[in-house]
């Protein structure tokens, strides 16, 4: 029961480990002034009021700053080729190995295939009122 749980646990927590190392966003800040207004996360900053005004007026004192978290672009897939030679035959002993550990039994033996209970001819536990509880 614990080793299923740890090896769901596990393969979640490498599911997520790839899917955030390949995923890129950006992180908008906009600042008025020298004050943080909003900060947002896959859509654009809130803008504060003063902004419409500086448009008229045309002096900024509003800026935003983005920054954009690149994920990994490329995966690499290397195959059993790709490996040295010490490396390929590691492997390959391993799974040999691995494999012939878990053979099965060629059929299942039932021991008491051909047997038949002996016929009661009186129930001995009512008989003597002995009952495992």
């Amino acid at each position: 029961m614990i080793k299923l749980f740890f090896h769901k646990t596990f393969s979640v927590l490498l599911t997520l480990l790839v899917l955030f190392s390949t995923v890129s966003f950006t992180i908008e800040k906009h600042y008025c002034g020298d004050v943080l207004v909003d900060v947002s996360v896959f859509v654009e900053a809130e803008k504060c009021e003063m902004e419409a005004l500086e448009i008229l007026q045309k002096k900024t004192c509003c800026k935003d700053e983005i920054n954009v978290i690149q994920g990994q672009d490329e995966l690499k897939f290397s195959s059993f080729d790709d490996l040295e030679f010490e490396q390929q035959l590691f492997l390959a002993s391993f799974i040999y190995s691995y494999v012939n550990f878990f053979e099965g039994l060629s059929q299942q033996i039932v021991p008491h295939k051909n047997y038949s209970p002996p016929n009661l001819v009186r129930d001995i536990q009512v008989l003597n009122d002995t009952f495992l509880i």
